[in-house]
C-alpha cells in the first residue's frame, strides 16, 4: 500500500476491461453497511450468486476502464438467474430470492 494510505488502482488506466462489483448488504451488530466485492467476469458473478457467496446481495455494477462507463446491471443479472433456475427446474436459492424479486418482481413481473 502506498505511503499516503490510498491503494493503487485495481486495473491500470487505459486497460480495456469490464469489471463487475457485487454490492452486498451485511448487518453487523444490527447496523447495515455495504461491501463491494470485485468479480472478473459476468459468469463468475452469476456462479457466485447462485453458490451463495453473498449474504444479502443488493446490486451488481459493471464498469469499463477504457470506455469510462458504469452501469447498474442488477436487473439483467436477476433475469439471468431466474432464467438459469427455470432451465434447471430449480427454485431461485433462498439467499438471493430477495435480490431477484427486488429487481424483476415475483414470477418475473417487471417492477416500475
Amino acid at each position: 500500500m502506498p505511503e499516503n494510505g490510498l491503494s493503487p488502482p485495481l486495473v491500470p488506466y487505459g486497460a480495456d476491461q469490464t469489471i463487475y462489483l457485487v454490492v452486498d448488504s451485511i448487518g453487523v451488530n444490527g447496523a447495515a453497511h455495504e461491501i463491494e466485492l470485485e468479480r472478473p467476469d459476468r459468469e463468475t458473478v452469476l456462479a457466485d450468486l447462485l453458490a451463495g457467496k453473498f449474504s444479502a446481495p443488493a446490486r451488481v455494477i459493471a464498469f469499463n476502464t477504457l470506455e469510462h462507463w458504469s452501469r447498474d446491471i442488477s436487473r439483467d443479472v436477476a433475469e439471468e438467474i431466474r432464467t438459469l433456475c427455470d432451465i434447471e427446474g430449480h427454485p431461485v436459492p433462498e439467499d438471493i430470492i430477495d435480490f431477484v424479486e427486488a429487481h424483476i418482481g415475483r414470477a418475473g413481473q417487471l417492477i416500475f
